[in-house]
């Protein structure tokens, strides 16, 4: 599966981070990103961001990334197959 987050959506409140941070992480502008490792989908790393920085995520992980999809107050997180 993969996740992205719509940054002009984004309202920067962390949740994501907090829920999931092997996935997401927030970054000095603010906004959150997600990760894929170590690689981070945002411009400021020289990655794509929104929907064409796309992470892959274990499925393990699943529970955690729909947990932060819902709990997001900016509604930006997006699941893929």
């Amino acid at each position: 599966m993969k996740v992205w987050i719509d940054q002009d959506l984004c309202t920067g409140d962390g949740l994501c981070e907090e829920i999931a941070p092997d996935v997401f992480v927030m970054l000095d502008d603010g906004l959150a990103y997600v990760r894929d490792g170590d690689t981070i989908f945002a411009a400021s790393e020289g990655n794509p961001e929104g929907a064409k920085g796309m992470a892959d995520f274990r499925d393990e992980q699943m529970e955690l990334v729909v947990e932060a999809a819902e709990e997001c107050p900016g509604e930006c997180i997006y699941i893929e197959p």
